[in-house]
């Protein structure tokens, strides 16, 4: 079986002259990933024939998470795993191509689509609500996840239907509905008693493709 590698490069913003280092990496039925360059927040990689410019907190269609970046490392993330690479030392890395796309069948519950999911490794249960820009809650369902929300999150004004209310934006590391699961999930936090339930909101459905047979509805994660 032929084996690939991961080859990181991991370049300075230096004169020319300056030496760039190398790691590489053997893995059985891996991806071959290059880390072309490293910047403050910002990493270029290329993913087999796919080269992609990351900013922190965002993930490439393959599948491979930016977690930390600045001249001389990088945090990588794939499906949980985290490697972090520094100029001229070998790092343990598993990124492999990913298997099976996850998948959520939802049947309405009075009208509305309810599912049971998970944030951060805590059961939840979700409302469809593709009116939300993210996966909305109120200040008691984050104290009851443990997310510290005040310290963390960043003050916003929005405008909603009882008028404009001041939310907390947070990043969830790790959401799951059924199948599927995504990482670094954008989510608001209200202040009081609204929501009621929690919203799965557009932060995650835009990483999803929505399909509809009658009532049940569909979730398919898009890679």
């Amino acid at each position: 079986m032929r084996v690939k590698t991961i080859i990181v490069i991991l370049s300075l913003l230096l004169p020319l002259s300056s030496a760039i280092s190398a790691v590489v990496v053997p893995l059985d039925n891996s991806e071959t990933i290059v880390v072309l360059g490293l910047f403050k927040d910002r990493a270029v990689i290329r993913i087999g024939k796919q080269q992609h410019i990351l900013r922190v907190g965002e993930t490439s269609p393959e599948g491979v998470s930016l977690i930390e970046a600045d001249s001389k490392k990088a945090v990588l993330e794939f499906r949980g795993k985290k490697d972090t690479y520094f100029l001229g030392r070998q790092v343990s890395s598993h990124f492999k191509k990913a298997e099976i796309k996850g998948e959520a069948k939802i049947w309405p519950i009075n009208g509305m689509y309810m599912v049971g999911g998970t944030i951060n490794g805590q059961p939840v249960k979700f409302m469809l609500d593709t009116g939300a820009s993210w996966i909305s809650m109120n200040a008691q369902h984050a104290r009851r996840l443990g997310l510290d929300y005040r310290v963390s999150g960043r003050r916003r004004s929005v405008s909603t239907a009882s008028g404009v209310a001041q939310v907390f934006l947070i990043n969830l590391d790790r959401v799951s509905v059924g199948d599927i699961i995504l990482h670094h999930v954008k989510a608001a936090v209200l202040e009081g008693h609204s929501p009621t339930e929690i919203l799965l909101g557009m932060s995650f459905l835009e990483r999803v493709d929505i399909q509809r047979q009658g009532q049940m509805m569909t979730l398919k994660k898009k890679w």
